[in-house]
């Protein structure tokens, strides 16, 4: 029971209980495409079926994650079988539980309103901005923006975060960004934003079908 009912593993060479940051970042990248896809949903169509049962999945898995067992979760059981083949990136436990708490609070905020209250607000717009704010830094960027707030509640530092970013060091040649690299972003920004200006009209135009395919479906 106590291996069944426990919250990160136990790794030889770790002093702390761990995750694989891996199967988080494909978990993460598989609601923010659920989540994205029913905001789409809403925005375009007022469709608001999808969201409900995304949020529904979403507090159930968050759930299981801190009260059962990170391992019996659906989303990281499929994030694991997705990047099986990858080395794992083991990050600490402890602060990952207390973003995925945050998760809970937020995804039970949303179960009752949508599926309970059945109604939309501006409270469930900003959540779910948020949520995919949440997602969307963890899948791509690997940055736990739930877990930045641990230290405001908790004495102890965290341990082993993703990229060892909670070890002040010096960086690395390859991290560091020279004044011409600096200079290329801005430039890119640059003309981008004077591309966007000049040629808005000319973008602006619906593109023609190339080959007249929709045009002949139309007149079959």
């Amino acid at each position: 029971m106590s291996k069944l009912i426990q919250f990160g593993e136990r790794v030889q060479g770790y002093d702390i209980a761990v995750l694989n940051e891996r199967e988080i970042r494909a978990a993460a990248g598989i609601f923010f495409l659920v989540t994205y896809t029913s905001a789409m949903f809403i925005f375009f169509d007022g469709n608001f079926l999808m969201i409900k049962y995304v949020v529904t999945l979403f507090l159930l898995d968050f759930l299981i994650r801190v009260f059962i067992n990170p391992r019996f979760a659906p989303s990281l059981v499929l994030g694991r079988l997705i990047v099986r083949n990858q080395t794992p990136e083991y990050v600490g436990a402890q602060q990952k539980k207390f973003a995925w708490i945050i998760g809970i609070i937020l995804s039970a905020i949303m179960f009752v309103l949508f599926v309970i209250v059945n109604a939309f607000s501006p409270i469930t717009g900003l959540i779910c901005l948020i949520c995919l704010a949440f997602l969307f830094f963890e899948s791509v960027f690997g940055i736990c923006l739930g877990c930045t707030f641990y230290p405001l509640f908790h004495k102890t530092k965290p341990q082993r975060c993703p990229g060892e970013v909670c070890d002040t060091r010096s960086k690395q040649e390859i991290q560091k960004t020279s004044r011409v690299q600096l200079l290329v972003l801005a430039a890119f920004f640059a003309v981008l934003f004077v591309a966007a200006f000049f040629f808005k009209e000319r973008a602006s135009r619906k593109p023609y079908d190339l080959f007249g395919i929709s045009s002949n479906a139309k007149i079959k």
